[in-house]
């Protein structure tokens, strides 16, 4: 009777794990259909800025229209003014330096190298005016730019190597009646277009993205959810959520899939299970670049041949530039598979006036830290960009060369094309030592992919990882990797073991055989 009812039990709870296991589970479903119908909604706008008396009348200068939003938002100013976005640096804490303030104004990257000197061109992209070397455009609120953030007419647009102007053809006027919650569009003409062109830094970041399909990018498609960015980087204070790796080092305000998604967002535990070491993004974004190509490598070294004294550029047949005299030669690939690294949120970065300890190995200019044995660790996918930019073997630092001037004189690279009087002026701009010499060294920089994301059906499959041969986390040595990784030990042990399971049952099959026809014999001889 026991033996029955444990047998009996054991049924039972086979059963319930195998329906746990193989069931479909709708607790989810709800929630993404919740999240579908939050983020479809319509904004409209709570004040209606073209009924303002103050609006309707010619702007001779956007500080203009900055002061008639002050009047009324008379305490934004001071929030702007303290944001990361206007002064370009945060408070943020590095191991083995302490707390320091990190930003574009002391950070070296490997795109156009730094804005330091270079701010009436890298102005482009801030929220600002009159940007200068001096800082002088970060201390005046009357040179915040409302309009970049806020213009609902999709018409504002910033002037090149104004230092922050807006074009002078803008209708100011127009533009100021039409503000309202910041769209793709806004964020995008920065963010897309940083380093110098249409998806050059990120890789999931372009101008395909202000219109995306559900195919470029599930949470953006207008076919799909239509979500604008300000519904992930939500803002308080205008202190913008989420921050950008090559320039944070603490994992604080980070944006993650889980603040919508929770911890378990799977139909079976075993997926559920994965996202303790594997992030959200590892397995979503399956490629990256989807649309257009992005810049991969860029050789600073091959910048300032000129055909018949004058600068050139050269395509590739993609129409991106392979080729420009002012800036080298690049690469560029489309469809990539990300990189994978771990990543617990910190991070260290190369700044101004850092020696290279070993020149003959690239620098990585933002060390993302992170390891299996990291509780605080995931895989998350990356891009990896990596450079020849101007290096000063003498004191062994990364130039800041000075890029961009008005006029030709003045020592700027694009305009003199000499190494060695832009790397002195725009070393002395920074305030740091130059010895006269100018070499190139190799460098490297991480950027998580975090947007393009695809359908779950389009998601990368178990085998992809869990592979022998071209697995997606071949780079990730420091743990056991079922079906990619294999022990000469353990494989050995287990020949042994299947050898020895099927002499086993032989053995004992043929005794059993054995003993059923003796018993037969002593039978028959009974018999008899």
């Amino acid at each position: 009777m026991i033996r029955t009812f444990i047998v009996f039990g054991f049924a039972v709870l086979l059963a319930a794990v195998s329906v746990s296991l193989v069931a479909p589970r709708d607790m989810d479903k709800p929630l993404l259909m919740e999240l579908k119908e939050r983020y479809s909604r319509k904004h409209p706008p709570k004040v209606d800025h073209s009924k303002f008396e103050e609006l309707n009348r010619t702007f001779s200068s956007p500080s203009e229209v900055t002061r008639e939003c002050e009047n009324c938002h008379n305490l934004t100013a001071q929030e702007v003014m303290k944001s990361s976005h206007w002064n370009w640096e945060r408070e943020e804490y590095i191991p083995g330096r302490g707390i320091v303030y990190l930003g574009k104004k002391n950070a070296i990257n490997n795109f156009c190298i730094s804005g330091k000197g270079n701010e009436q061109s890298c102005g482009k992209c801030h929220i600002g005016y009159g940007i200068d070397s001096q800082g002088r455009g970060f201390t005046d609120s009357a040179n915040i730019d409302c309009l970049v953030c806020h213009d609902n007419t999709e018409t504002y647009a910033k002037a090149p190597e104004k230092a922050g102007a807006p074009l002078e053809t803008l209708d100011l006027n127009n533009i100021a009646k039409s503000v309202g919650r910041p769209k793709r569009t806004n964020c995008g003409v920065c963010h897309f277009l940083g380093g110098g062109g249409n998806n050059v830094k990120h890789g999931d970041l372009e101008t395909a993205m202000f219109e995306p399909d559900r195919a470029l990018d599930i949470h953006m498609g207008v076919d799909s959810v239509n979500m604008q960015c300000v519904d992930c980087h939500r803002t308080e204070r205008h202190n913008i959520a989420g921050k950008l790796y090559s320039l944070s080092s603490m994992n604080l305000k980070r944006i993650s899939c889980e603040d919508c998604h929770t911890g378990t967002p799977h139909e079976k535990d075993i997926l559920n299970e994965h996202t303790i070491k594997v992030s959200c993004q590892a397995c979503h974004i399956p490629v990256y670049a989807k649309e257009n190509a992005t810049k991969v490598h860029w050789d600073w070294s091959t910048a300032g041949k000129l055909k018949n004294g004058e600068p050139y550029v050269e395509e590739d047949e993609m129409g991106n530039h392979k080729y420009m005299s002012i800036k080298g030669s690049f690469v560029w690939k489309k469809n990539l598979k990300p990189d994978y690294i771990w990543f617990n949120g910190t991070a260290s970065h190369y700044l101004a006036g850092d020696k290279v300890v070993d020149p003959s190995k690239p620098v990585v200019l933002n060390q993302l830290f992170g390891s299996y044995s990291d509780e605080d660790s995931q895989v998350i996918p990356t891009k990896i960009h990596t450079a020849v930019q101007p290096f000063d073997p003498v004191n062994r630092t990364i130039i800041y060369p000075k890029l961009y001037a008005p006029e030709k004189g003045e020592g700027a690279f694009w305009k003199d094309f000499d190494w060695k009087t832009a790397s002195a002026v725009g070393m002395k701009e920074a305030g740091l030592p130059f010895s006269g010499q100018v070499s190139f060294i190799e460098t490297k920089m991480y950027w998580p992919v975090n947007h393009m994301v695809s359908a779950k059906e389009e998601s990368a499959r178990c085998e992809e990882c869990h592979s022998r041969s071209d697995s997606r986390l071949a780079g990730l040595t420091d743990f056991y990797l079922p079906g990619r990784d294999r022990s000469p030990l353990v494989d050995i042990g287990g020949k042994w073991l299947l050898i020895l399971t099927i002499l086993g049952i032989a053995g004992h099959g043929s005794l059993r055989i054995l003993v059923s026809l003796k018993g037969g014999r002593k039978e028959a001889s009974d018999g008899e």
